[in-house]
């Protein structure tokens, strides 16, 4: 993956360090190439299995093409070839669509939300949990049981 830092100033709203004057200025530095996801991992919030998951159910997201799209189609012609199992690009992209809507069945009613948005939306937990009107930092246990979930339905062990 590859890493697009930049410096951000913290603002009033972000976090403090006990200790630091107020109205000093703090600045951080930030990957914008990194996901909410692979954040959460790399700072040991969520062991590999749950990030296997997410990657896993971002992976059909995007195969099924499910995000959006403009109207004018860029892609490359294609040659037709026998592919994965024989299968059409069109096929591929209709059992990946199947296995997503599975896999966030299987996640449940109250949790595909902040899977969808964090996973596959690509939007960080505070933003997501502000989105859904919950308190912040439960985002972080919703999300948990939801990948748990899925990691199930992928047989990821």
């Amino acid at each position: 993956m590859r890493r697009r830092l930049v410096e951000r100033e913290l603002t009033e709203e972000g976090p403090r360090r006990h200790g630091n004057a107020r109205g000093k200025r703090r600045t951080v530095t930030i990957n914008l190439a990194e996901s909410p996801l692979s954040w959460l991992h790399a700072r040991g919030h969520i062991d590999d299995r749950l990030f296997d998951a997410g990657e896993r159910l971002r992976a059909d997201y995007e195969r099924a093409q499910l995000g959006a799209s403009v109207t004018m189609r860029w892609d490359p012609v294609r040659v037709r070839t026998t592919g994965e199992a024989g299968l059409t690009p069109t096929e591929r992209q209709i059992a990946a669509k199947a296995r997503f809507h599975a896999a966030m069945a299987t996640a449940g009613k109250g949790l595909e939300d902040i899977l969808w948005r964090v996973v596959c939306a690509g939007e960080g937990l505070p933003e997501a949990e502000k989105e859904l009107g919950w308190p912040a930092r439960s985002g972080k246990l919703v999300l948990k049981l939801a990948l748990d979930r899925v990691a199930d339905f992928y047989r990821i062990s």
